[in-house]
């Protein structure tokens, strides 16, 4: 066997091996669950924020950014209630309700931090109240940037159009420009991802530690997302057993699949560096760039 196919069979093995044996499947379970609580709070938190900031088109655009990635069949029931709670007027930014949208949604971040850590096999060594102030603070980042993202869909189109007039040869390519969506929720997904592997658990990682888990984790959302559709299309049947609750269910049997892929992703990161195959850095006091990798191996 060619010495790149036996080293990828043993961290391929490697990954798939730890993320079993630290239940997995159970923090793919927590993951979901958290993060279709966090969903609603963090858009109501969201859409009181960015208000504050002058920016209307933030329920808008959040709801693309994260409903564009999924299967048709799974998002629109689901978009479709996001809208409408959207809808309902409240009060003012430091109201109750909304401060506590807020520290609900940052338990969903909560939940991803949890399986990174265990993922990546570090113990955490921060207080519990330092955990989740970064996790708030992962929440209100995330506000922040797509309100800035939704300023941006005011401004562009009358750029671009400014721009078409001045360079009507360019018409071809700013047309291409001024389709956001799919470039846009592709952007985003992929800097989300970096920036939790990087920020969210225990240790240190550098961009390289942590680009191979995630490009993994894209293609294989990507596949997941397509089969997943078509085993809805052509074999389940949710409303004959759940009745009701189908939609829900659903959801949260894809937002399963999506948090058991978005572990692996970095147990394949963990696991290249324990085989060496992502060089780790040497410091000049002769530490290590990743030191809390391979505590727990």
């Amino acid at each position: 066997m060619p010495t790149f196919l036996r080293m990828l069979y043993k961290v391929g093995f490697d990954a798939f091996w730890h993320f079993t044996e630290d239940d997995g499947w159970a923090m793919a379970s927590h993951v979901a669950l958290s993060a279709i609580l966090a969903l609603f709070p963090f858009l109501i938190f969201g859409t009181a924020l960015a208000s504050f900031l002058g920016a209307d088109q933030f329920a808008e655009t959040a709801v693309h950014l994260i409903f564009d990635t999924w299967p048709e069949t799974i998002a629109k029931p689901l978009s479709d209630q996001v809208v409408q709670v959207l809808t309902i007027p409240r009060g003012g930014l430091l109201t109750i309700s909304v401060l506590a949208a807020a520290y609900f949604a940052s338990n969903g971040v909560e939940a991803l931090r949890v399986s990174l850590n265990r993922a990546y096999r570090v113990p955490e060594t921060r207080p519990w109240y330092v955990t989740r102030l970064v996790s708030l603070g992962f929440v209100l980042a995330a506000v922040v940037v797509l309100a800035a993202i939704s300023a941006l869909l005011v401004a562009v189109p009358v750029a671009l159009a400014y721009a078409e007039n001045l360079f009507p040869f360019l018409k071809d390519f700013l047309a291409t420009v001024a389709n956001w969506r799919v470039y846009g929720t592709v952007l985003f997904l992929v800097l989300a991802l970096v920036v939790f592997h990087l920020g969210l658990p225990a240790g240190r990682r550098r961009l390289i530690d942590v680009l191979p888990g995630v490009l993994l984790t894209l293609a294989l959302w990507l596949v997941g997302a397509l089969l997943f559709a078509y085993y809805l299309a052509a074999f389940a049947n949710y409303a004959a057993t759940y009745a009701g609750l189908a939609s829900i269910m659903i959801v949260l049997v894809f937002l399963y699949m999506v948090g058991a892929i978005f572990i692996i992703g970095a147990e394949f990161n963990a696991a290249l560096m324990k085989f060496r195959v992502v060089p780790v850095k040497t410091l000049p006091e002769g530490g290590i760039s990743n030191p809390d990798h391979g505590a727990n191996i």
